[in-house]
């Protein structure tokens, strides 16, 4: 599946991969000029809270109306600092990247503060362990910072989110809250829904 803006210089796509563990991936893409050389791009595993998806969407599309996808003055502090306010810890290393940490140590958020090398990204988020994350989401060079704070700042919204039980890894299940689902006023052309049996469960990112 793939969509492009009219102006053809900017991209996303979804390729499925249901074989794999992260189900395929996400990839937004733009170009100086139409059908040119790729100057950024950004990467989901499929296995990535839609909600996060759909942020960044939201934000890029805001990007591309003020025409600011190759020039963008948001500071790197503004992707990290809605983290730290919200409890998450801080670790620095030598090879020029600093990683905040979840509170319940179930994400993470990298950057590279120095200038990447070859295919490293200036951006990297994901759930779950380093190595094999449940899922990740890679920023380029050339990026806008932009569309990593919105990242984030999904990643510590308040927002209660549905889920079906089954889809939920069960080590990270310890980390839910049960909340009664709220009543939502359907069209007049619906068959009304039976209130539910038994509570919904929801957790905040």
């Amino acid at each position: 599946m793939f969509a492009s803006s009219p102006c053809a210089r900017l991209w996303t796509r979804f390729a499925p991969e249901p074989e794999k563990w992260a189900k395929g991936t996400w990839t937004i893409g733009a170009n100086r000029v139409p059908f040119g050389p790729r100057a950024w791009q950004i990467t989901f595993d499929a296995t990535t809270p839609v909600e996060l998806l759909r942020d960044v969407h939201t934000e890029l599309l805001d990007l591309y109306h003020q025409d600011q996808l190759f020039e963008d003055a948001t500071a790197p502090h503004e992707v990290y600092t809605p983290l730290l306010a919200r409890g998450w810890s801080h670790s620095i290393k030598t090879d020029g990247t600093q990683t905040f940490h979840a509170p319940d140590g179930e994400g993470n958020v990298q950057h590279r503060y120095t200038a990447p090398t070859g295919s490293d990204p200036i951006w990297r988020a994901w759930a779950g362990y380093s190595r094999e994350p449940l899922w990740q989401a890679r920023f380029s060079s050339g990026a806008p910072t932009t569309l990593a704070a919105a990242l984030t700042a999904s990643l510590v919204s308040s927002e209660q989110l549905h889920r079906v039980v089954k889809d939920i890894p069960f080590f990270t299940r310890r980390h839910l809250y049960v909340a009664s689902a709220a009543a939502q006023q359907l069209p007049s052309h619906s068959t009304p829904a039976q209130p539910p049996t038994a509570p919904v469960v929801g957790r905040t990112r």
